[in-house]
């Protein structure tokens, strides 16, 4: 006890010396980033949704979205506006890196930002709406529509001048894009930034409005930390991948007739359940033509037809065009955006894979057509056996599973106990067997 009282002050000593580094490193600001590359959809809003909060619980300086995006869906972009202006933290968009772009949705979130910057080569623009199934709209809904939008960009561009508000009116009314440097001319931005650090650079003692008034942003030397998306997130952001949705599609599909024909296990049951339902998901979030489906339904159909009315493969073969013609009108019909449409080899590729599949099943099936029906006592010819008793010329033998009374077959050695020995052929209620 003595002991322990002497070095308590060395080990406060200790606890203070290390603490105090520690201290000082939060004393930096923080700036948490994060990452939004690829299309707007359910999934990227509650990646957003999360980043505000842990922005809030950690007292951040700022939550800065680094944007790379073709569009994506309205609902959920108006629904990320909402969140991004209802932070108390400030929220900066930053279309990022070299190459990227704000395109549609992407446009309408980088004006929501409390700040908006640009890297070099990044662009910015063409937010035309498009229907929900990535049709043209017509005449009196694309008007409505093009007007809400347009009120929704006025409202958030008026701070920047009337030249930002023309030209994000033009984005939606003619589909205009420009680059970072027409942007930030004309004020659509307030930076470009070749990086991050560059990007914090800039912000230190800059200005922003956010729901708790003016607040200046201290970004000099700030502690940056990424915020990656969960897994889950991850994974409903990949199922908004079309090509993912239709390898799904086909796999589940297998799996369940699998099962069908196969009761008794649980495995191809579940794995074709859980992929169908994946799928099922990513239909819901994209844009589709729902047509597109009968002819799945057809290609599978014959599919099936095939292996119960075997036709030595030509309906095979037209369900894998039926599938291929139906994968491409669910995804790539005319007006549906560049970034929900599938790749056409995939398609193809899938399409004869699972016509392979189906092929490798009509051949086992036409094998066993082929296969005589052998049943009975029929079936006994050409099992194996061991004698239990000598077989000279008569004796026993054990075979499938039961005790026959046994006569050497013709050339057939003398048989002995133990021997194994093949069944050549029935007669009566005895077997003709040879030594092997």
């Amino acid at each position: 006890m003595k002991t322990i009282i002497r070095l308590l002050p060395i080990l406060l000593f200790l606890v203070a010396a290390f603490s105090q580094p520690a201290q000082a490193a939060s004393d930096a600001p923080l700036a948490l980033v994060l990452d939004m590359d690829g299309a707007i959809f359910p999934a990227m809003k509650e990646y957003l949704a999360r980043g505000i909060r842990t922005a809030g619980q950690q007292d951040a300086e700022v939550l800065i979205i680094q944007l790379n995006t073709p569009g994506g869906d309205v609902n959920v972009t108006i629904e990320m506006v909402q969140e991004i202006r209802a932070s108390r933290v400030p929220v900066v968009v930053y279309v990022a890196p070299r190459g990227a772009w704000a395109a549609s949705a992407g446009t309408i979130i980088t004006l929501a930002g409390h700040a908006a910057a640009m890297a070099p080569e990044t662009t910015i623009g063409a937010a035309s709406p498009v229907g929900g199934e990535g049709e043209d709209l017509g005449e009196t809904m694309e008007t409505k529509v093009k007007e809400i939008m347009k009120a929704t960009v006025r409202s958030l561009a008026e701070r920047r001048g009337e030249d930002a508000v023309e030209l994000a009116e033009a984005t939606i009314e003619e589909s205009k894009a420009v680059s970072s440097n027409e942007a930030l001319e004309i004020g659509l931005v307030d930076f470009i930034a070749k990086d991050l650090d560059d990007l914090l650079d800039q912000l230190d003692g800059f200005t922003v409005e956010t729901v708790d008034g003016s607040v200046t942003l201290h970004t000099q030397n700030a502690v940056v930390e990424d915020i990656g998306m969960t897994l889950i997130e991850q994974l409903l952001l990949m199922l908004t991948n079309p090509n993912i949705v239709v390898l799904l599609l086909s796999i589940g599909v297998q799996a369940i007739l699998i099962e069908i024909s196969s009761p008794g296990g649980w495995v191809a049951g579940f794995i074709g359940a859980v992929c169908l339902a994946l799928a099922a998901y990513g239909l819901g979030v994209l844009s589709v033509n729902w047509f597109g489906i009968a002819f799945l339904i057809i290609a599978f159909v014959l599919f099936i037809l095939d292996i119960k009315a075997p036709t030595h493969g030509a309906l095979t073969v037209a369900g894998v065009g039926s599938f291929i013609v139906g994968a491409l009108v669910l995804f790539n019909s005319p007006g549906t955006p560049t970034f929900q449409r599938v790749s056409l080899p995939v398609v193809i590729l899938v399409g004869i894979m699972t016509g392979a599949t189906f092929a490798v099943i009509l051949g086992f099936a036409l094998r066993a057509l082929r296969r005589p029906v052998r049943t009975g006592q029929e079936s006994l010819a050409g099992q194996i056996g061991v004698a239990k008793t000598a077989v000279n010329p008569d004796g026993q033998v054990q075979a499938a599973g039961e005790l026959w009374s046994a006569v050497l077959a013709d050339g057939s050695e003398k048989i002995r106990k133990g021997d194994k020995v093949e069944v050549v052929a029935v007669e009566g209620l005895k077997l003709r067997v040879k030594k092997l």
